[in-house]
């Protein structure tokens, strides 16, 4: 008997525990109040002071206790956020994705689909100095960047984070781009000569990333690289182009004269009159 009321008494105290006291956290011991809205503020307290993990404690606290409240869905998407703010990309952007799927008319839903798709940017590798820069670098996760980017603005056109998104989404296109060029120049060294695979990536750029700074080169890359190939009339081409779309880029006057001076495409040959 006395053994069984030791049991018991080691269970009501665990139980007791679980739902109230303190608890050893990895950032120090964690103690939780008996209402859902003071658990969420020590969350947020301990995330602005960096304890990412103790904040976790205190969300996954409200959301596991307070199901049923809407406090539970503020501590949903604050776990993703400790998440995020330790770098815990995968979890975060799960987190976010579930957030968004469960809770479509919720408020922040935006903001949920802004930072999920903000994880794929977080992702991508940095230009540290000891690793190739990173137009040499794997592009998954630039691409995903891109692509998720451009889902959050097709579904939250309104949201308060379009313009962050725009800017994330051009700088990911900017490093998308370098990468063409990057590979462009690799196949275009004296080594290498294979100026139908440089055309392919400058018209790469030339159709997927127009607009972002890099038109003037990717306008004289295709002008050389066609006269490599002895093809003056796309050369040409390239260049009017290039003009015609940006008529007061400082290279467009030089593109033009250079244009002048080859020759234009035929003229379709005229209809036989018989027929």
């Amino acid at each position: 008997m006395k053994l069984r009321a030791v049991i018991t008494l080691a269970v009501l105290s665990l139980t007791a525990c679980a739902s109230f006291g303190t608890f050893a956290g990895q950032e120090g011991d964690v103690q939780f109040a008996s209402d859902a809205e003071t658990n969420l503020h020590k969350g947020d307290v301990a995330m602005e002071g960096k304890n990412y993990t103790e904040a976790a404690s205190y969300f996954e606290f409200v959301k596991t206790k307070y199901p049923y409240l809407d406090l539970a869905k503020t501590a949903e998407l604050r776990l993703a956020d400790a998440d995020f703010e330790r770098e815990r990309f995968i979890e975060a952007r799960d987190r976010y994705q579930n957030f968004a799927r469960l809770h479509p008319t919720h408020p922040r839903v935006d903001y949920a689909a802004f930072r999920g798709a903000l994880t794929h940017y977080k992702e991508i590798p940095s230009d540290f100095f000891l690793l190739p820069p990173a137009s040499e670098k794997d592009q998954v996760e630039v691409r995903n960047a891109l692509t998720a980017m451009t889902e959050f603005t097709r579904a939250h056109p309104e949201s308060e984070f379009i313009a962050e998104a725009k800017k994330v989404s051009d700088e990911v296109r900017l490093r998308l781009a370098e990468h063409e060029l990057y590979v462009a120049d690799f196949y275009s060294n004296p080594n290498r000569k294979r100026w139908p695979a440089v055309i392919a990536r400058l018209n790469v750029v030339a159709k997927n990333y127009s607009g972002i700074g890099l038109d003037e080169r990717v306008a004289f890359g295709l002008y050389d690289a066609h006269l490599k190939m002895n093809d003056p009339v796309k050369a040409r081409e390239a260049l009017e182009q290039y003009a015609a779309k940006f008529p007061d880029a400082p290279g467009a006057k030089k593109a033009l004269k250079l244009a002048a001076e080859l020759p234009a495409a035929a003229p379709p040959a005229p209809a036989d009159a018989g027929t």
